[in-house]
């Protein structure tokens, strides 16, 4: 199907993309400019911020409750934005949606990001939380079940590599891995995967820009050929948890994500599943969940958890 008329209307309004380098204090500026007040936002029974203390040091989160129950599943949420860009407030409506629609407690991360904060903060933050989150089980109000850990874009590339450390350090407490249209091959070979050609231009993220997108990222140390880095080269994917890939029919990122589904099914991840959402591209979950069709995607993930 061609790109969701929504989606279309909105691309054709965005200005040209600015020639020079990228200026991330005015892109971050940028994006909170455009997040809605508290009082407009979807209603949960708590939303709470608080320091994570943990082995890598203070780490904000946000801590997201969707019912008055005294114990929930958790599900450690890690936001996109090319590894420099994302925040609490800019995905505060993500984790909000898979919050109410899964009824998990979700715990989202404030990780440290580039180019302030060289590699592999970011993902040392996302890893502790982790294991914060657990070991606070408690507090936290956890049922001692799921315990699952998602991300979109460059958040999915924290959530692969989480997930595979994890695994590593025989942590094995992590049930799931949700990762909606993952970065997970930092090398950007365009002769590797179709969907870098085919969907090269025209549909908001552009195979172009991922280069420099992810230069913050990569010059801070971030070596694309390491598995933590760029999930997709681990040789060995066996027993890492069962995931959900989810991809965009019009993103460039689309087959590498569906390659590492298929590949976690051959190494015997069985439970693993790869849904591609028809017309829509990059970012969908991010910008466009209100889109009924799209908005299905947190079903999706309930439904994935719950082994349905």
């Amino acid at each position: 199907m061609p790109l969701h008329p929504e989606i279309a209307k909105f691309l054709a309004t965005l200005p040209p993309v600015p020639e020079g380098p990228l200026d991330p204090a005015a892109m971050r500026a940028d994006e909170e400019s455009h997040v809605p007040p508290v009082a407009e936002r979807l209603p949960l029974h708590a939303v709470e911020d608080v320091t994570a203390h943990t082995t890598t040091g203070d780490v904000p989160v946000r801590v997201y409750t969707p019912t008055d129950a005294d114990r929930h599943g958790l599900l450690v949420y890690f936001h996109g934005g090319a590894f420099f860009l994302g925040s609490l407030e800019t995905h505060d409506h993500v984790a909000r949606s898979l919050a109410k629609e899964t009824g998990l407690k979700v715990v989202s991360v404030g990780f440290r990001r580039a180019p302030e904060s060289a590699f592999p903060a970011g993902l040392d933050d996302c890893w502790a939380v982790t294991r914060w989150a657990a070991d606070q089980g408690e507090s936290l109000g956890w049922d001692g079940t799921t315990l699952a850990v998602a991300g979109d874009s460059s958040g999915g590339t924290f959530a692969a590599a989480v997930a595979a450390r994890a695994h590593d350090e025989g942590f094995d407490r992590i049930t799931h891995q949700i990762l909606y249209y993952p970065s997970l091959d930092l090398g950007f070979d365009e002769e590797r995967y179709a969907s870098l050609r085919e969907n090269a231009v025209g549909y908001g993220l552009e195979t172009a820009g991922l280069k420099p997108f992810n230069a913050f990222y990569v010059d801070s140390g971030a070596d694309p050929a390491d598995p933590l880095v760029s999930p997709i080269k681990r040789e060995d994917l066996s027993g890492l948890p069962p995931a959900l890939v989810v991809t965009a029919e019009f993103d460039p990122l689309r087959d590498e994500g569906e390659l590492y589904g298929r590949r976690l099914r051959e190494a015997g991840v069985a439970a693993t599943t790869v849904s591609r959402y028809a017309g829509a591209g990059h970012g969908f979950v991010q910008h466009f969940s209100w889109i009924p069709e799209y908005h299905r995607v947190f079903t999706e993930t309930r439904d994935f958890l719950a082994g349905r």
